[in-house]
């Protein structure tokens, strides 16, 4: 593992790719109303979750590094088992707060959907 020799180019797509991926993931048109409605109550909120979307931002950018690292020791697959141990995580936190099964599959896919942009991203570039 040569974090010197990381393609920050990749990481960075990754990022940007996952990150845009959950404008859509979430919204009314994708998964937006099951994982709402899946949620307890949630209702949108008065002014934009600055703070969530920041720890989203970090979430996704720190996956991305460690996808990265992933790559120059040529162990994606060890990238892959990161990305659904992470998914199974947020799984079992939706499943305790007591989330629908929709709900926590909505949100437990976009992790695995992230993960699959992020390894896509290092292999393409």
């Amino acid at each position: 593992m040569d974090i010197a020799m990381m393609d920050w180019g990749a990481v960075a797509l990754g990022t940007v790719l996952a990150f845009g991926l959950g404008m859509v993931w979430f919204s009314p048109k994708m998964f937006g109303r099951a994982w709402s409605t899946g949620s307890h109550s949630l209702q949108p909120p008065e002014s934009p979750p600055v703070l969530a979307m920041v720890m989203q931002l970090l979430a996704t950018f720190a996956l991305a590094v460690m996808v990265g690292i992933a790559e120059t020791a040529g162990a994606l697959g060890f990238a892959a088992g990161i990305t659904v141990t992470v998914a199974l995580f947020v799984a079992g936190m939706d499943l305790f707060s007591q989330k629908t099964g929709g709900a926590t599959a909505v949100d437990a896919g976009y992790v695995l959907a992230n993960g699959a942009l992020m390894i896509g991203a290092q292999v393409v570039l």
